[in-house]
């Protein structure tokens, strides 16, 4: 398999995936400001061409689109190339990818996890350099209190909250927790 990226449609909008011999090297959310999503990918991958995907990428295309039509999907079987991740980030990400759809975690409670609520800001620093939204859903780490709080990808907060309800999550005062608090 060499590096390539392509688009593909969800009940989001236009989304894309790069991958490469390792797995997947990325994933981008649809844009809010319009323009070609291709030239982002272009941009982030230098090395990757507009192909088809392979077996296994097109395999995780489908669980993203199932996942973003409602079906409770957790993409644990999408293979990602995580060379070159602080290991805080590997950390921050496998935690969050154990979350199930329509549950959350907030920022302190994946710190928590990691041993040290102090971290709760480089919580939040890793997610928001997630690479593999919707496979990594850190769309589901809330604030404090179940806050909404930020999200990096185009579309912010609300794309957060979009996702959620396509999940099943309730509204963002009543979220249900994944082994929080």
């Amino acid at each position: 398999m060499t590096q390539g990226f392509c688009l593909f449609e969800t009940a989001i909008g236009t989304c894309g995936v790069a991958w490469g011999e390792r797995g997947l090297t990325g994933v981008q959310l649809p844009q809010s400001e319009g323009g070609d999503p291709r030239v982002r990918l272009a941009r982030r991958y230098p090395q990757a061409a507009e192909a088809d995907p392979p077996p296994a990428v097109a395999d995780a295309i489908a669980g993203m689109q199932a996942l973003l039509a409602g079906e409770p999907r957790d993409l644990l079987e999408v293979e990602l190339d995580t060379s070159g991740l602080a290991p805080l980030n590997a950390q921050v990400y496998e935690i969050s990818r154990a979350i199930p759809p329509g549950q959350t975690l907030t920022y302190g409670d994946i710190a928590r996890r990691l041993g040290d609520v102090s971290l709760s800001r480089a919580v939040g620093q890793a997610l928001g350099a997630n690479p593999w939204p919707i496979v990594v859903p850190c769309h589901r780490i809330l604030a404090a209190g179940g806050r909404k709080g930020g999200f990096s990808a185009p579309g912010g907060a609300d794309t957060k909250l979009r996702m959620l309800e396509i999940e099943g999550a309730l509204a963002p005062e009543t979220l249900p927790l994944f082994g929080g608090r």
